[in-house]
């Protein structure tokens, strides 16, 4: 690759600036060590704190550069104390979704050694899968942000839930291909259709679609769940299933449920991927009650780095950039095996910093 891969950095509000800076901390270490190119970054000012200072949740043409990049890092946006009149949060996340159509959600669950297990049943320490949840439409197609919902004032207030042939096809196009690409891994690829096929019409059309892009994969195991039916199996047998795509506002759920499973949100990345342009996240909120008391956890922060070190990879080219993925992947593992990453968060005795700081002297050895 000729040039220099570009991120548009967003480090919003509460603890996101300080895990965005951990985050960049560890990718910029992980680069150096794969002997990649720094990549170029822009920050773009935005959040809750922000449209308290400005009247605005972005800075001008905010949202057109953000697009101009590889990639865009996010580190947590919003302020309980500071909403629309309203009453709705600070989201000018959502509408970069909605923008870019960022439509594949990936949200990773890991149980690692040593972190807080929840479930008493020891196959939970084997837990290894992904969440795909579809990001620009379902039901957040009429999220406040987006000013689409049917407002009788005072009386009634209608939220559609959209579902579309062209969102739906790429999204069970990118299930099928990453369910492929865990089976290459020695992950069992088995790919789960999660939805209420049962109740909504739209949501057996998402199963419809599933079906059709199922006859070109037919390599992949398939199997289907219910919505509330794969919230009790999440809890009992977390540890069969693999890769499940779901509609927006179910991803949303059972990815918070499932972080339960395995720690805490502060494990929780995010990826969310479109035809252009990937976004990068740590799940968790801005918890402002913590900012800057060195008390947060980085690690989903530093985990979503790698996914976007991952994604400019493979995306762009750009050499070095998969393997510096790799490099932070397996400097958690080790961390966590000799129990020398313990967050706060978990009840241990380390800080943003000394869990940042500890991360990037584990890429020294696992380089």
């Amino acid at each position: 690759m000729t040039r220099t891969p570009k991120i548009s950095l967003i480090k919003g509000d509460g603890i996101g600036i300080d895990v965005a800076e951990a985050a960049l901390a560890v990718t910029t270490a992980a680069l150096k060590h794969s002997g990649a190119v720094a990549p170029n970054i822009q920050e773009i000012k935005a959040g809750a704190g922000y449209y308290a200072e400005t009247g605005m949740d972005i800075e001008p043409d905010g949202e057109e550069r953000a697009g101009e990049a590889d990639a865009i890092f996010l580190g947590a946006i919003g302020l309980p104390a500071i909403r629309h009149k309203d009453g709705t949060e600070i989201s000018p996340h959502l509408r970069l979704r909605d923008r870019y159509q960022l439509y594949a959600g990936i949200r990773p669950v890991k149980a690692y050694p040593n972190a807080p297990q929840r479930l008493a049943d020891p196959r939970a320490e084997g837990i290894d899968m992904i969440i795909l949840r579809e990001s620009t439409e379902g039901l957040f197609y009429t999220a406040a942000v987006h000013n689409r919902a049917e407002i009788v004032p005072n009386v009634e207030v209608r939220d559609i839930m959209r579902i579309s042939r062209a969102t739906t096809e790429k999204l069970h196009e990118f299930a099928f291909q990453l369910a492929e690409k865990r089976k290459e891994r020695g992950k069992s690829g088995r790919l789960t259709c999660v939805d209420k096929a049962n109740v909504f019409t739209s949501q057996a059309f998402f199963r419809q679609i599933f079906d059709e892009v199922k006859a070109a994969h037919p390599t992949v195991e398939t199997s289907y769940n219910y919505v509330d039916a794969m919230a009790l199996d999440l809890v009992r047998k977390p540890w069969e299933f693999d890769v499940m795509v779901m509609e927006n506002m179910f991803g949303d759920i059972l990815s918070d449920l499932c972080g339960g499973l395995v720690g805490g949100m502060g494990m929780a990345a995010c990826g969310e991927i479109g035809d252009t342009i990937g976004l990068f996240q740590p799940a968790h909120g801005s918890a402002p009650d913590i900012m800057g008391q060195d008390k947060a956890n980085p690690l989903a922060a530093i985990l979503s780095g790698g996914l976007m070190l991952d994604y400019i990879g493979e995306k762009a080219g750009a050499g070095g950039y998969e393997n510096a993925g790799a490099l932070i992947d397996k400097a958690v593992d080790l961390g966590f095996e000799r129990n020398a990453l313990r967050p706060m968060e978990f009840g241990g005795d380390m800080g943003t910093k000394a869990v940042t700081q500890t991360v990037i002297e584990l890429l020294e050895e696992v380089s």
